[in-house]
C-alpha cells in the first residue's frame, strides 16, 4: 500500500531551520552522506527569526566560565566560522574587539575576563589607554582595556542560505511553511500544519519555541523562555560614524547580555546596541504583530513575578532596558565609549529587531546562561541555544550529533 500524500517518512527530523538545526543538519550528513533528513520550518525561509537577525558578531570566547559548553565551543567556532566564510567567499569582517573600561570598579572584571580567555585559550591582550588609541581610535577607557583580535562580524542571513543550498545540494530535504503541531505517537509520529511525519530521531532545534515542543514529548518540565527584544541604532551612512573595530563595555556578569556596544557590520554600517527589552509574547517584533493572548498569559505572569522578587537583577534590567526607547537615553548610555560624543548624533536609524529567547529555570527563577539539552533515545531537545549559539554552530552541532544522536 503506498503511503498517502500528506505522510512523510524520514531517517532524521530536525525542526527548525535556524543556525542550530542546520549546524546539526551538516554534522549529521558530513558523518553519514547517506543520511535521509528532512528539515521542518514554520516560516517559508532559512534563519526568519533569531538566526537571520542575529547581530553578525563572532564571539571569541572569553566571556564564558571554563567548564562550560559555551566556554567549549565558541573558541572553536569563532575559528571554523571565519575559515567557512573565508572558505567560500562570504561576507566578514575581521575587524577584532576592544572592551573597555567606564570606571576603575570594572578593571577588577576586566581582569577576570582575560584569565577566562586565558583558560579557554582564546588570543587576548590587555592594553593600556595609549596602546588603545593605536588599536582604536574612538574609543575610551579608564587605565586598561582588553583587545580581542579574533572577533569578527558576519552577514547571518547569507551563511543559512549558503549552508541551506549546500545541505540541499547532498540531499537534505526542507519542508517550508510547516511547523510543528504536536506529538502524536511515543516519540517519533508527529504532525505539522499539513502533514504526519514518522521520523527515526527527530531533533528540535525550535528556538524560541523549543520548550513548548520539548514539554510535548515529556520534557524541558522546568523551564520557559522569557522573550527579550533587541534592537540597533546605526549610521545613516557608510563612514558617518568613525569606529573601525567593535568597542564593548565591561558587561554586568549577572546577566547573559553584553551591554551597549558598537559593532562594525560586514556592510560598513556602524551599529549602537542591542537593547534587551523584556516583551510579552514571543514574535513581538512590532507593535501587535503575531500577538498569542496564551503567550501574553503565560510571559506576563513570569515576568510579574521575576519583577516583584527582583530575581537576577530582572527589575533592575527591565527599567533600564526600557528607558532605551528613548533615543536621546540609549545614545547617553554609550558616552563613555567613545571620547567623541557628537559620533553618537549620527546614529539616527533603528535596525530590524531581533528577539533573544532565553531560557528561565522555573524552579531557581534563573536565566540558564549555559547550552542546555534533553533527550531520550528517539528524540533530542535543544533547550537554550542563544549567544553565542552562532559563533558555535559546527562544533555544537558535532556535539549533538556525537554526543544524542550517534550515541
Amino acid at each position: 500500500m503506498e503511503p498517502q500524500k500528506n505522510n512523510l517518512d524520514c531517517e532524521y527530523l530536525i525542526i527548525g531551520a535556524g543556525i542550530v538545526g542546520l549546524g546539526i543538519a551538516k554534522a549529521l550528513i558530513e558523518q553519514n552522506s547517506g543520511a535521509d533528513i528532512l528539515i521542518i520550518e514554520k516560516e517559508g525561509h532559512v534563519g526568519e527569526h533569531g538566526s537571520g537577525r542575529n547581530s553578525g558578531v563572532l564571539h571569541a570566547g572569553f566571556y564564558y566560565t571554563a567548564n562550560s559548553l559555551k566556554a567549549k565551543f565558541a573558541r572553536e567556532g569563532n575559528a571554523r566560522m571565519t575559515q567557512y566564510c573565508i572558505d567560500n567567499k562570504l561576507s566578514i569582517n575581521q575587524s577584532g574587539k576592544v572592551v573597555v573600561t567606564k570606571h576603575k570598579n570594572e578593571l577588577p572584571t576586566l581582569l577576570d575576563l582575560k584569565k577566562r580567555g586565558d583558560v579557554n585559550g582564546v588570543e587576548l591582550e590587555v592594553v593600556n589607554e595609549k596602546e588603545l588609541k593605536e588599536l582604536e581610535p574612538a574609543a575610551k577607557t579608564v587605565e586598561s582595556a582588553l583587545f580581542a583580535p579574533t572577533t569578527a562580524t558576519v552577514n547571518p542571513r547569507e551563511i543559512c542560505d549558503f549552508m541551506q543550498n549546500d545541505l540541499q545540494s547532498k540531499k537534505v530535504r526542507f519542508l517550508f511553511k510547516d511547523g510543528f503541531k504536536k506529538r502524536i505517537e511515543g516519540n517519533t509520529i508527529l504532525t505539522t500544519q499539513n502533514k504526519t511525519i514518522k521520523a527515526g530521531k527527530i531533533i528540535n532545534a525550535a528556538g524560541i519555541y523549543a520548550d513548548k515542543v520539548s514539554q510535548e514529548f515529556g520534557f524541558g518540565k522546568s523551564f520557559t523562555i522569557i522573550p527579550f527584544k533587541g534592537i540597533y541604532l546605526k549610521d545613516a551612512n557608510v563612514g558617518d560614524v568613525p569606529v573601525k573595530r567593535n568597542i564593548y563595555p565591561v558587561p554586568d556578569m549577572r546577566f547573559p547580555f553584553l551591554g551597549t556596544h558598537f559593532t562594525t557590520a560586514v556592510d560598513g554600517h556602524v551599529k549602537l546596541g542591542p537593547t534587551a527589552i523584556p516583551i510579552f509574547w514571543r514574535e513581538g517584533y512590532h507593535g501587535t504583530q503575531n500577538f498569542k493572548l496564551n503567550e501574553l498569559a503565560a510571559i506576563t505572569t513570569w515576568e510579574a513575578r521575576l519583577f516583584f522578587s527582583n530575581a537576577f537583577g530582572f527589575r533592575d534590567l527591565a527599567f533600564r532596558e526600557i528607558k532605551k526607547y528613548n533615543r536621546k537615553t540609549y545614545l547617553k548610555m554609550a558616552e563613555e565609549l567613545v571620547h567623541d560624543k557628537s559620533i553618537l548624533q549620527k546614529l539616527t536609524k533603528w535596525t530590524v529587531p531581533g528577539i533573544r529567547s532565553q531560557l528561565l529555570n522555573k524552579k531557581t527563577k534563573e536565566l540558564v546562561q549555559d547550552f542546555v539539552i534533553e533527550s531520550d533515545n528517539k528524540s533530542i531537545h535543544v533547550l537554550n541555544a542563544v549567544s553565542p549559539a552562532f559563533t558555535a554552530a559546527f562544533p555544537f552541532g558535532e556535539y549533538v550529533v556525537d554526543q544524542f544522536i550517534n550515541d
